[in-house]
Protein backbone atom coordinates (compact mmCIF):
# COMPACT_ATOMS: atom_id res chain seq x y z
CA UNK A 1 0.00 0.00 0.00
CA UNK A 2 1.14 3.03 -0.82
CA UNK A 3 0.74 6.09 1.38
CA UNK A 4 0.58 9.21 -0.44
CA UNK A 5 -0.54 11.85 2.33
CA UNK A 6 3.41 11.09 3.42
CA UNK A 7 4.34 12.47 -0.01
CA UNK A 8 1.82 14.84 -1.08
CA UNK A 9 0.18 15.46 2.06
CA UNK A 10 -1.63 18.43 0.15
CA UNK A 11 -3.33 16.39 -1.90
CA UNK A 12 -7.22 16.00 -1.26
CA UNK A 13 -8.43 13.48 -4.07
CA UNK A 14 -6.82 10.96 -6.23
CA UNK A 15 -7.56 7.81 -7.72
CA UNK A 16 -6.74 4.38 -6.12
CA UNK A 17 -7.39 0.87 -7.04
CA UNK A 18 -8.76 -1.57 -4.60
CA UNK A 19 -6.88 -4.06 -3.39
CA UNK A 20 -9.30 -6.49 -1.12
CA UNK A 21 -12.74 -6.28 0.33
CA UNK A 22 -13.87 -8.51 3.43
CA UNK A 23 -17.67 -6.79 3.90
CA UNK A 24 -17.17 -3.18 4.46
CA UNK A 25 -13.58 -2.97 4.82
CA UNK A 26 -11.18 -2.22 1.90
CA UNK A 27 -8.05 -1.72 1.77
CA UNK A 28 -6.67 0.66 -1.54
CA UNK A 29 -3.63 1.76 -2.90
CA UNK A 30 -2.49 4.53 -3.36
CA UNK A 31 -4.21 6.38 -0.69
CA UNK A 32 -4.12 9.76 0.91
CA UNK A 33 -6.62 8.81 3.63
CA UNK A 34 -4.71 8.89 6.87
CA UNK A 35 -6.08 6.73 9.65
CA UNK A 36 -5.28 7.53 13.21
CA UNK A 37 -1.47 7.64 14.53
CA UNK A 38 0.40 9.10 16.95
CA UNK A 39 -2.36 11.02 18.65
CA UNK A 40 -3.63 12.76 15.15
CA UNK A 41 -7.01 11.77 14.21
CA UNK A 42 -8.34 10.34 11.22
CA UNK A 43 -8.84 12.00 8.40
CA UNK A 44 -13.05 12.38 7.35
CA UNK A 45 -13.84 11.60 3.60
CA UNK A 46 -15.37 9.26 0.83
CA UNK A 47 -13.81 6.43 -1.34
CA UNK A 48 -16.18 6.76 -4.52
CA UNK A 49 -18.77 8.94 -2.73
CA UNK A 50 -19.23 6.43 0.18
CA UNK A 51 -18.62 7.83 3.36
CA UNK A 52 -15.44 6.12 5.18
CA UNK A 53 -17.07 5.55 8.95
CA UNK A 54 -13.44 4.09 10.21
CA UNK A 55 -9.99 3.93 9.49
CA UNK A 56 -7.58 2.05 11.12
CA UNK A 57 -3.80 1.04 11.13
CA UNK A 58 -3.21 -3.10 11.43
CA UNK A 59 0.58 -3.53 11.05
CA UNK A 60 1.46 -2.16 7.63
CA UNK A 61 -2.16 -2.24 6.22
CA UNK A 62 -4.85 0.43 6.23
CA UNK A 63 -8.60 -0.67 6.70
CA UNK A 64 -10.95 1.49 5.79
CA UNK A 65 -14.69 0.78 7.22
CA UNK A 66 -17.29 2.03 4.61
CA UNK A 67 -20.97 3.46 6.14
CA UNK A 68 -22.53 1.56 3.51
CA UNK A 69 -21.77 -1.72 1.25
CA UNK A 70 -19.39 -0.99 -1.56
CA UNK A 71 -20.18 -0.40 -5.11
CA UNK A 72 -16.82 -1.30 -6.51
CA UNK A 73 -15.09 -4.65 -6.89
CA UNK A 74 -11.06 -5.50 -6.28
CA UNK A 75 -9.54 -4.26 -9.09
CA UNK A 76 -11.60 -1.35 -9.56
CA UNK A 77 -9.91 2.30 -9.64
CA UNK A 78 -12.24 4.73 -7.53
CA UNK A 79 -11.76 7.77 -6.34
CA UNK A 80 -10.73 8.94 -2.79
CA UNK A 81 -11.61 12.45 -1.70
CA UNK A 82 -10.88 14.03 2.34
CA UNK A 83 -12.02 16.86 4.01
CA UNK A 84 -9.51 19.46 3.24
CA UNK A 85 -9.83 22.28 5.56
CA UNK A 86 -9.99 19.33 8.82
CA UNK A 87 -6.94 18.10 6.89
CA UNK A 88 -5.10 21.19 6.78
CA UNK A 89 -5.95 21.94 10.26
CA UNK A 90 -5.07 18.40 11.98
CA UNK A 91 -1.53 19.55 10.08
CA UNK A 92 -1.36 22.49 11.51
CA UNK A 93 -2.12 21.46 15.70
CA UNK A 94 0.00 18.66 14.85
CA UNK A 95 2.62 20.58 13.88
CA UNK A 96 2.37 23.12 16.44
CA UNK A 97 1.64 20.64 19.04
CA UNK A 98 5.36 19.12 17.89
CA UNK A 99 7.16 22.28 17.59
CA UNK A 100 5.44 23.33 21.54
CA UNK A 101 6.67 19.99 22.91
CA UNK A 102 10.19 19.84 21.36
CA UNK A 103 10.77 23.56 22.77
CA UNK A 104 9.35 22.05 26.64
CA UNK A 105 11.94 19.22 26.09
CA UNK A 106 14.96 21.64 25.25
CA UNK A 107 13.84 23.29 28.75
CA UNK A 108 13.84 20.01 30.73
CA UNK A 109 16.03 17.26 29.02
CA UNK A 110 14.25 14.80 31.36
CA UNK A 111 10.82 15.79 30.40
CA UNK A 112 8.84 12.83 29.81
CA UNK A 113 5.32 12.70 27.23
CA UNK A 114 2.99 10.51 28.95
CA UNK A 115 0.25 11.23 26.13
CA UNK A 116 -1.02 13.08 23.02
CA UNK A 117 -4.17 14.09 21.35
CA UNK A 118 -4.67 15.55 17.47
CA UNK A 119 -7.90 16.88 16.30
CA UNK A 120 -9.55 19.54 14.37
CA UNK A 121 -10.48 21.97 16.79
CA UNK A 122 -7.65 21.74 19.28
CA UNK A 123 -4.11 19.94 20.19
CA UNK A 124 -3.14 18.58 23.26
CA UNK A 125 0.34 16.55 24.79
CA UNK A 126 0.83 15.27 28.58
CA UNK A 127 3.82 15.34 30.37
CA UNK A 128 5.30 14.86 33.69
CA UNK A 129 6.34 17.98 35.40
CA UNK A 130 6.28 19.15 39.35
CA UNK A 131 5.34 22.63 38.71
CA UNK A 132 2.86 24.78 37.21
CA UNK A 133 3.28 24.64 33.17
CA UNK A 134 1.65 28.03 32.56
CA UNK A 135 4.60 29.73 34.20
CA UNK A 136 6.66 29.26 30.97
CA UNK A 137 3.39 30.05 28.02
CA UNK A 138 4.85 33.13 27.53
CA UNK A 139 9.04 31.92 26.69
CA UNK A 140 7.54 29.19 24.99
CA UNK A 141 4.97 30.89 22.58
CA UNK A 142 8.04 33.50 21.79
CA UNK A 143 9.90 30.93 20.21
CA UNK A 144 7.28 29.94 18.41
CA UNK A 145 6.52 33.17 17.21
CA UNK A 146 9.97 33.53 16.11
CA UNK A 147 9.89 30.19 14.54
CA UNK A 148 6.62 30.71 12.67
CA UNK A 149 8.22 33.89 11.31
CA UNK A 150 11.05 32.53 9.74
CA UNK A 151 9.01 30.63 7.89
CA UNK A 152 11.87 27.51 7.78
CA UNK A 153 11.04 24.79 5.66
CA UNK A 154 10.36 21.30 7.16
CA UNK A 155 11.84 18.31 5.78
CA UNK A 156 9.84 14.87 6.06
CA UNK A 157 11.39 12.01 5.48
CA UNK A 158 12.14 7.92 5.84
CA UNK A 159 14.71 6.70 8.74
CA UNK A 160 13.69 3.32 8.19
CA UNK A 161 11.79 2.94 4.93
CA UNK A 162 11.07 -1.41 5.33
CA UNK A 163 9.49 -0.50 8.95
CA UNK A 164 8.05 2.65 7.42
CA UNK A 165 9.56 5.11 10.31
CA UNK A 166 9.52 8.41 9.30
CA UNK A 167 10.75 11.63 10.80
CA UNK A 168 10.55 15.38 10.44
CA UNK A 169 14.03 17.59 10.35
CA UNK A 170 14.15 21.78 10.63
CA UNK A 171 17.60 22.40 9.71
CA UNK A 172 18.94 24.36 13.38
CA UNK A 173 16.13 23.79 15.39
CA UNK A 174 15.30 19.59 15.71
CA UNK A 175 14.82 16.47 14.13
CA UNK A 176 11.94 13.98 15.27
CA UNK A 177 10.55 10.75 14.89
CA UNK A 178 6.49 11.43 13.38
CA UNK A 179 4.70 9.43 11.02
CA UNK A 180 2.13 12.34 11.17
CA UNK A 181 1.01 14.81 7.97
CA UNK A 182 3.64 17.38 8.19
CA UNK A 183 3.65 21.05 6.92
CA UNK A 184 5.86 22.71 4.04
CA UNK A 185 7.52 25.41 6.49
CA UNK A 186 6.96 26.69 10.17
CA UNK A 187 5.35 29.90 8.97
CA UNK A 188 2.21 27.93 8.30
CA UNK A 189 1.34 27.11 11.77
CA UNK A 190 0.60 30.75 12.31
CA UNK A 191 -0.66 31.90 15.51
CA UNK A 192 -1.66 29.84 18.35
CA UNK A 193 -2.86 29.92 22.08
CA UNK A 194 -1.86 27.63 24.95
CA UNK A 195 -3.86 26.79 28.07
CA UNK A 196 -2.94 24.97 30.87
CA UNK A 197 -4.62 22.01 32.36
CA UNK A 198 -3.59 19.87 35.89
CA UNK A 199 -4.45 16.23 35.41
CA UNK A 200 -3.15 15.12 38.47
CA UNK A 201 -0.17 15.16 40.63
CA UNK A 202 3.50 15.90 38.92
CA UNK A 203 1.10 15.69 35.56
CA UNK A 204 0.79 18.64 33.07
CA UNK A 205 -1.63 19.35 30.22
CA UNK A 206 -0.77 21.84 27.35
CA UNK A 207 -3.77 22.47 24.82
CA UNK A 208 -3.13 24.32 21.56
CA UNK A 209 -5.31 26.60 19.73
CA UNK A 210 -5.28 27.67 16.11
CA UNK A 211 -5.93 31.50 16.34
CA UNK A 212 -6.30 32.26 12.46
Amino acid sequence: MERAFWSTPYLSTLDARVLSIEGRNVEISPTIFFAESGGQESDHGTINRIEVSQATVAGERIIYALAQDPDFAVGDQVNVTIDWPRRYALMRLHFAAEIVLELFYKKFPDLQKIGAHIGQTKARIDFTLAENVSQYFPEILQEVETLVAADLPIESRFTDTARLRRCWHIDGFSQVPCGGTHLNTTGEIGKIRLKRNNIGAQKERVEIYLLD
